[in-house]
């Protein structure tokens, strides 16, 4: 899995939230809170720095919209939708045990959202997990992790941090941390993004998922750089732009990052290509059921409307 984070200062931002860095620049696991940090380019950012008042206004006008893809059933469905296209399942639960080196360059891969021991996330979740847990099974490899972040290094984890992994998954607390974390650091910010961006329950799910793909980082290949690239070639529809033309081109920028990845499988955009884009092309603009797809050539359905909440 491929992300780039932020990397140096924390940059603060009008939503009173904080992104520190990965690529082994150590942030609190309690940094991030609510939502995301605009990257500096975007002209027309609604998350731009402001008074109180006006971070006020910005509050009510967030509460005052409609859930989108954080109602239970459409989270359930994005879900599945990312882990077709990062486990070919739609099983997401079966996966908090997981645990691999898939040879990226981020470490371990690991848990629901595919968490790196090499981009910090892996380690703000060991964090928040002791915080609530001490003396789980992971706790006595935060050490390395701290050590590790930034890097492909499995230096300190080797060769008990995956039996010890499992053996988390075991316990419902890290099941319930791993939910937490996926939602503070990728899901509550993209969705939060995108409703401010005037998107749609689509919408928010494609920012959702090149959040978790690519991380939120400002450089070009980060998702702040992939939203800047959009920018310039299309409006939000909160600044008066089509929404199908601005995705389009959100997606055209996010695919050329792809291809320029390491391996093959970084390099294959079937999530986009053969999933947003025919739900996008279909016009499906709320995600509704039936949803048919294919990433890497296999095909998922969802018939009926799920009511589970991630």
């Amino acid at each position: 899995m491929t992300r780039f984070f932020l990397i140096g200062a924390p940059i603060a931002v009008a939503a009173a939230v904080v992104f520190g860095g990965g690529g082994g620049s150590v942030r609190p696991a309690d940094a991030v809170d609510a939502g995301p940090a605009p990257q500096a380019s975007a002209s027309g950012n609604p998350l731009k720095a402001g008074t109180p008042d006006e971070q006020k206004a910005l509050e009510a006008r967030i509460a005052k919209m409609p859930p989108g893809l954080a109602a239970p059933g459409k989270k359930e469905i994005a879900a599945r939708l990312v882990a077709s296209a990062d486990n070919s399942t739609l099983d997401w639960r079966g996966a908090y045990d997981d645990i691999e080196d898939i040879g990226d360059g981020n470490g371990y891969t690991a848990g629901v959202i595919g968490f790196c021991s090499g981009t910090n996330d892996m380690l703000q979740l060991v964090e928040h997990y002791t915080k609530k847990n001490p003396g789980n099974p992971l706790a006595a490899y935060l050490p390395a992790l701290r050590a590790v972040d930034g890097t492909d290094s499995h230096e300190g984890l080797d060769p008990g941090f995956p039996a010890a992994w499992k053996k988390g998954a075991e316990d419902p607390a890290f099941r319930k941390a791993q939910d937490e974390t996926r939602d503070r650091i990728y899901f509550d910010p993209a969705v939060r993004l995108a409703k401010m961006d005037g998107l749609s329950t689509l919408g928010q799910f494609v920012y959702y998922d090149a959040m978790v793909l690519h991380g939120p980082g400002l450089d070009p290949e980060g998702f702040y750089g992939i939203r800047a690239a959009a920018m310039k070639k299309a409006e939000t529809a909160a600044e008066g732009g089509d929404e199908k033309a601005y995705l389009n081109a959100f997606l055209d920028a996010r695919r050329a990052v792809m291809q320029a990845q390491k391996t093959q499988r970084e390099r294959d955009t079937s999530r986009i290509d053969t999933a947003q884009r025919v739900f996008l092309r279909d016009g499906n603009m709320d995600l509704a059921v039936p949803l048919t797809w294919q990433t890497y050539g296999e095909t998922f359905r969802i018939t009926t409307q799920p009511a589970g909440s991630p």
